[in-house]
């Protein structure tokens, strides 16, 4: 599922100053990278099932490995774990309406923190 219009898209951060709000908002980059991009997951379990909100960049500036890149935000996404296949982000899942509603706010509360770092 996508979250589109989160007016997080297309947004850049300092990929250090990113980190810190991504973190502080219980989503891990660990060692989903490379040199250009990175994602950050904040998994989610409900009633047994396994879900992951998803923020994935690219970098404009620099090297991830550096941790001097700056970073372009790309539209959210919200999969739900398979095992052992990995996570599916299409259509035709049917995500919890609250966990939904939890992506929502999470996702309005990096859009304050991206406004705040880029102020």
């Amino acid at each position: 599922m996508k979250f589109e219009n989160t007016g997080i898209e297309n947004q850049t951060a300092e990929l250090s100053r990113l980190d810190e709000l991504m973190t502080s908002l219980g989503f891990v980059r660990a060692g989903q990278w490379d040199y250009e991009r990175v994602t950050y997951d904040r998994k989610f379990e409900v009633k047994g099932d396994v879900y992951y909100l998803r923020v994935q960049g690219y970098a404009i500036e620099g090297e991830v490995d550096t941790r001097y890149a700056v970073i372009k935000l790309l539209t959210p996404l919200l999969g739900k774990h398979y095992y052992p296949h990995g996570v599916e982000y299409g259509e035709g899942e049917n995500f919890p309406s609250s966990l939904v509603s939890q992506c929502q706010s999470i996702l309005a509360q990096v859009k304050e923190g991206l406004a705040k770092i880029n102020a």
